[in-house]
């Protein structure tokens, strides 16, 4: 009988619409691809929302996949994706060159054509998040809420100065110790602490060979590497005991959790407070990577067809 039961329930299209789901967190955690050498994968993001400072009233943030090294560029806000690129360009790129691959979600600027078409062009990667599924960028979410928690301490009692302390917050990320390697940025990046304010004894320690330096340099990128493999392993590992793993086929029909407020382009309703919490059903046209999908939405849909599986339902 509580098998018929549980037939019967999930072949009902009102009560899968509409009764959320008791069970771990659909998909197991998919980690990113570790790079071999620094500024070979970058994420970016922005933080919205700042009182006016200056001239400026937004901050992006551009960090490093495998040192961890970041930059934080003050923006005024409304700005355009040329100005962005532009801002890039004269910040980072002039340092670092050209990274492989660039982690983002889909703001407005990241989807753009001339974003698209610009780095199309210059043979980088754009690996933007899924709808509704930030945790694919959380690395820059992270570094978001650092960088907000030093101004905060700094700031508080005059918010209209923080594009002031923004290097020294910077400088400030960049030195500190990083679980994920166990070293600063800063040493992974060039391989030595940088001198700090204040007096400091004279080194008494003599010029290494070049040849040592350099091997050593090889030996340190590879053990940060194993310590940057080891701390996702980890991560997964802890992540996944919350988590249960679903897999869909191409043809499958399902349900997709939306916000109601916002996606009227999918499927109107008359009452937003009680309408379904899914919305379909609509066939699964592709499967990308391991945890997401593209859904064959209508000709009339505004929102992109590719869902994280947590937000998908047989």
């Amino acid at each position: 009988m509580k098998r018929v039961v549980t037939e019967f329930v999930q072949a009902c299209a009102v009560c899968q619409q509409a009764k959320p789901e008791r069970c771990k967190y659909p998909g197991l955690l998919e980690p990113l691809p570790v790079p071999v050498r620094a500024w070979q994968m970058v994420s970016m993001d922005f933080i919205e929302g700042l009182p006016q400072s200056g001239r400026y009233n937004c901050i992006l943030v551009v960090v490093d996949k495998f040192s961890k090294y970041s930059h934080f560029l003050p923006l005024a806000h409304p700005f355009s994706a040329s100005q962005v690129a532009s801002t890039y360009i004269d910040q980072v790129y002039r340092l670092h060159g050209l990274p492989d691959s660039i982690i983002s979600d889909r703001d407005p600027v990241f989807t753009s054509r001339f974003w698209q078409e610009l780095f199309r062009r210059s043979n980088t990667t754009l690996r933007m998040s899924t709808p509704y599924h930030p945790a694919t960028d959380g690395q820059t979410e992270r570094v978001n809420q650092c960088l907000e928690t030093f101004l905060r301490c700094f700031v508080h009692s005059c918010p209209k100065k923080w594009s002031s302390w923004l290097a020294l917050a910077e400088y400030w990320f960049n030195t500190s110790w990083h679980s994920a390697h166990g070293k600063s940025p800063f040493f992974v990046l060039y391989g030595h602490d940088p001198r700090h304010w204040g007096i400091e004894a004279a080194s008494a320690s003599p010029v290494t060979d070049l040849n040592t330096w350099l091997s050593e340099r090889v030996e340190m990128t590879a053990l940060i590497r194993q310590h940057l493999l080891r701390a996702q392993m980890r991560m997964k590992h802890q992540a996944d005991k919350g988590r249960s793993e679903r897999i869909l086929a191409v043809g499958d029909s399902v349900y997709i959790k939306l916000q109601p407020y916002v996606q009227s382009s999918v499927a109107r309703r008359a009452c937003h407070k009680l309408s379904f919490r899914y919305f379909g059903p609509f066939l699964i046209q592709e499967r990308v990577g391991q945890v997401a999908y593209r859904v064959a939405l209508p000709e009339t849909s505004q929102i992109h067809p590719m869902f994280h599986v947590s937000q998908l339902r047989k």
